[in-house]
């Protein structure tokens, strides 16, 4: 649900009258729609390189949970919802809750100096955007763990070995997404007027930290390292380099200015392989040769038209920005009042500069951000790789959207493990493939290649540039199957006998599927799908999906370069005490809903985080509020409650040291119903778990630790 201002995404922009998933469901039988897990003519013991699934579980102190197919095990006791205390009006607990046998502790907060000469944060939130370009931003999102020192590959062939030496884990890089800014905290007087000021100051507490944390092993602690090299903040002013076919194109020859502190000053055309910032960063991916890939995903939020209150000129241009969702005034940040660039009507091409995946090199400090095009244009959620026995690399994508589509890029050469160098530009070149999903359990990916398909210049697709810059366009005209909501992505470890390459997706939810009076939008683009009520289908089987549930499925041929896949529902969310049959899911275990934050750790366990209110209120009362649940995914409805969060946050972004030994878990907007004259209305969070001065709620980045020291969740 993102914070009270944040856009919920539950507005359908999708004008394609496409079939949908929802639209075969009724003529597909459940039982052909799951897979049937077979051991792969392969045991438990079965030895990936030097290493067995069993062989891991011996590493763990106190597993209790025997392993089974590609799957350690989950050796913790479930943790009660947090549910709503009428009395107060708020959660039970304003805390991270653990299992019993571990900690929760607060590594990095919302204002932490990261780098260098960093000043300190302020309670009153009173401090500049110049200190906030050396912070910790706001509102973390997806992130990822790099080993220091040296480089490590991290081929999926080999990354379980590294449990076996928990001592050479004491030094990381870790790179955190930071997705938008809560207005009523960020200043000490909220948004009652914009400035030019506040909004520098919003635009640096965007974007993504790089901040050095280290580990004291005798207290089994991780602290951030203030004074390290490799400290940066990327921010939404940072030159950035764009590449892939949509370099150099008039595409992205916007307007070019002179950024300062003071404003935008128009100074040019820029020359269309250079951009400036990334913002509304939420989830991610990483690479094989040890790269950071970050997400930009409700971009079209930050512009607005002042001035031309209509909009562009261009009727092109101007529909092609409304299929994305940009409108007269935004989601409220104000950016466009006081920062031309961020004005749609008189910089029109500005917004092409994003919806991207951008790749940053961690041990590179002086290194510049690439904007990788072939990987097409969307509200990009996670983009998660595979690797197959051919070293081919693909990597899988959802657009958070109602009605939006699920994508796969495949890079056209191979992956060279032994020259990082090589690889530098893997991204660059490929094809891009949006998911068709089919009545009998099959799917086809379908190319999204200029001159093919449909993607024609009689169909407005004059170049692959073009096709690429209007991504949801072309999934439009191919035939693409729209989905829930695609949020996360996630790729299951190919260990202990299991070999699949097996993908899984959330999808968070639709309240409008499957309600009346049914709609479809123009094939075109053309039209704004703002009241789509898309029928329901196999792979989205229910209507009005406000709980969600997580799609799956396997490669044919166990290779990225397949064409075709089988398909099943993992598991439909729900709560089992709702009256609506409906609504009830499909969970033996412990309930959630609205799942979002998705991934495996390296012993095969499925990590879910949810994005509801948060409040405990309508249909969260049994549920209570946000968490983060772990799954078998050889038994989907074995799923149990291992961390409920504070009120009002998001629980998203999930990684472990490769030891298994440590998690870290990021909380968004934590108390979101505070106002600019009480912020701590709803709670003082972090400050209430014991971390840092009271003054507003801060999001953060939370280590999770055993007390025994053993592996998180075995």
């Amino acid at each position: 649900m993102k914070g009270r201002l944040h856009p919920k995404n539950n507005i359908t922009l999708n004008p394609s009258s496409n079939e949908s998933i929802l639209d075969v469901i009724g003529r597909v039988g459940m039982k052909r729609r799951r897979f049937v897990m077979t051991a792969v003519g392969a045991s438990a013991a079965t030895v990936l390189g030097d290493f067995t699934i069993s062989g891991l579980v011996q590493t763990v102190a106190a597993a209790t949970v025997p392993p089974g197919l590609g799957f350690g095990g989950m050796g913790f006791e479930s943790v009660p919802p947090n549910r709503l205390n009428p009395a107060t009006g708020a959660l039970e607990k304003n805390l991270v809750t653990v299992p019993q046998g571990y900690k929760a502790e607060v590594l990095v907060a919302w204002g932490d100096p990261i780098m260098p000469g960093a000043p300190n944060w302020l309670p009153d939130a009173s401090q500049d955007a110049a200190a906030q370009e050396q912070q910790f931003g706001m509102n973390n999102d997806g992130m990822h763990f790099f080993p220091v020192p040296g480089l490590q590959f991290f081929s999926q062939s080999s990354r379980s070995r590294r449990a076996k030496e928990p001592s050479r884990y004491n030094r990381g890089i870790l790179c955190v997404n930071h997705e938008y800014t809560q207005e009523q905290f960020l200043h000490p007087n909220g948004l009652t007027e914009v400035t030019i000021q506040k909004v520098r100051k919003s635009q640096a507490a965007h974007g993504v930290s790089v901040l050095e944390i280290s580990k004291d092993r005798f207290r089994n602690h991780w602290s951030v390292n203030r004074d390290s090299q490799y400290g940066r903040r990327i921010t939404v002013n940072t030159e950035m380099q764009i590449s892939g076919p949509v370099a150099g194109s008039a595409f992205v020859k916007s307007k070019k200015f002179d950024i300062t502190p003071e404003g935008s000053f128009e100074i040019g055309v820029n020359d269309g392989y250079t951009a400036y910032g990334t913002l509304n960063n939420c989830a991610h991916g990483y690479t094989p040769w040890g790269t950071y890939l970050t997400c930009e995903e409700n971009w079209n939020g930050y512009f607005g038209y002042l001035g031309n209150p209509q909009g562009p000129t261009e009727p092109e241009v101007r529909s092609q920005q409304n299929r994305y969702g940009v409108s007269a005034t935004g989601f409220g940040y104000r950016w466009h009042e006081v920062d031309p660039r961020f004005d749609a009507s008189t910089n029109p091409l500005e917004p092409n500069l994003f919806g991207w995946v951008v790749e940053i090199d961690p041990y590179d400090p002086e290194s510049k951000p690439v904007k990788r095009t072939a990987l097409g244009r969307s509200k990009h959620e996670s983009v998660q790789y595979v690797l197959d026995d051919n070293n081919r690399l693909g990597l899988y994508m959802g657009d958070d959207e109602r009605n939006e589509y699920i994508y796969k890029f495949v890079c056209s050469q191979p992956f060279n493990p032994r020259v990082r160098n090589a690889n530098r530009n893997l991204l660059d070149n490929g094809i891009l493939y949006v998911a068709k999903f089919n009545d009998n359990g099959t799917g086809q990916w379908l190319p999204l290649v200029y001159g093919q398909n449909g993607l024609t210049p009689e169909n407005g697709f004059n170049s692959q540039a073009e096709v690429l810059i209007k991504t949801r366009q072309a999934a439009d005209r191919v035939g693409a199957t729209m989905m829930d909501r695609p949020e996360w992505t996630a790729v299951r470890p190919r260990i202990g006998g299991f070999n699949e390459i097996e993908v899984y997706c959330t999808l968070t939810n639709n309240s409008r599927r499957g309600t009346t009076p049914a709609s479809v939008n123009a094939v075109d683009g053309s039209t704004r799908g703002g009241s789509a009520r898309p029928p329901v289908d196999g792979a989205n089987p229910r209507r009005d999906n406000r709980y969600g549930h997580i799609i799956r499925w396997r490669e044919t041929g166990r290779t990225v370069t397949a064409t075709t896949f089988d398909w099943d529902i993992f598991v439909d969310c729900g709560d089992k005490l709702d009256a609506d049959a409906n609504h009830k899911g499909n969970i033996n275990g412990d309930d959630l809903g609205a799942p979002d934050g998705l991934w495996f750790d390296e012993f095969g366990r499925l990590w879910i985080q949810t994005d509801q209110a948060g409040d405990g209120l309508g249909d969260w009362q049994n549920i209570g509020g946000n968490c983060m649940s772990c799954a078998n995914p050889n038994n989907p409805k074995e799923i149990k409650r291992f961390l409920t969060s504070p009120t009002d946050c998001e629980v998203t972004g999930v990684i472990t040291t490769p030891d298994g030994r440590t998690m870290f878990v990021n909380i968004q907007h934590p108390n979101d119903g505070g106002t600019t004259e009480n912020p701590t209305l709803r709670g003082n969070w972090p400050h209430d778990q014991g971390y840092g001065p009271s003054g507003r709620p801060r999001s953060a980045t939370v280590m999770i630790t055993r007390e025994d020291g053993g592996i998180i969740g075995a």
